[in-house]
């Protein structure tokens, strides 16, 4: 059966998202896939930019139909969890994603919604939760485990043994220790290396990172 792809959120992350996947179906990836259009509650959003994939809907209000598949697009985390979930009620299907260019090593679990762009990596031995998103050449080590709903966003390194909990944000270049713990609905800002662990909901950033006094998810991206 041919499969509908609706990207949710069209935003900065969507059109990278679609970039990646269509170039991916060009070569042959899911042959039974194709590009549907996006999901955004502003209806502008691809306004100033060439592109001629529509807006078909709200993802609020939209009805999944049945050959539809959905690959979510939004980088903030809460937002991220709320938005596919509430979703998934009305009977969405999240497929987890693996481009062509990335790689999973043996005995790794991929959750319902995840992506991993190209050279991404996950080890052996790896357990991702649901819609979690590893953007290009983000890494994670052998025995992670990365909670419900985390963003890793480019070149991230997660080593070995480190378990993020859920709604975690990591931006670009980010570090995290081996066996760091870092805590629910922490953001860890670009640049920065955690080398023990967080408490939940806050902003940590530097070498090593130390807690900021401002709300978690003012950094997440889009």
């Amino acid at each position: 059966m041919s499969r509908r792809v609706l990207i949710v959120g069209a935003g900065g992350f969507g059109r990278e998202i679609l970039h990646w996947l269509d170039l991916a179906l060009q070569a042959g990836s899911q042959p039974t896939w194709h590009i549907g259009g996006f999901l955004d509650r502003n209806t502008t959003a691809l306004d100033n930019f060439n592109i001629d994939v529509p807006i078909i809907g709200d993802p609020a209000t939209y009805s999944p139909q049945p050959d539809d598949l959905f690959l979510c697009a939004i980088g903030a985390p809460r937002t991220k969890l709320a938005v596919c979930r509430e979703l998934a009620t009305r009977g969405a299907e999240f497929p987890a994603w693996v481009h062509p260019l990335a790689t999973v090593g043996a005995r790794s679990q991929l959750g319902r919604g995840t992506l991993l762009l190209p050279n991404a990596g996950v080890s052996v031995d790896v357990t991702l939760g649901e819609f979690v998103t590893l953007n290009c050449r983000s890494v994670v080590g052998h025995d992670a485990v990365i909670g419900d709903g985390c963003t890793l966003n480019s070149f991230v390194d997660v080593a070995g043994g480190a378990v993020l909990g859920a709604g975690v944000s990591v931006g670009s270049h980010g570090v995290i220790a081996p066996r760091a713990k870092v805590g629910d609905f922490t953001t860890v800002g670009a640049g920065s290396v955690v080398v023990r662990r967080t408490k939940p909901g806050t902003t940590v950033l530097g070498v090593p990172a130390k807690r900021l006094d401002f709300p978690a998810e003012t950094s997440a991206s889009s």
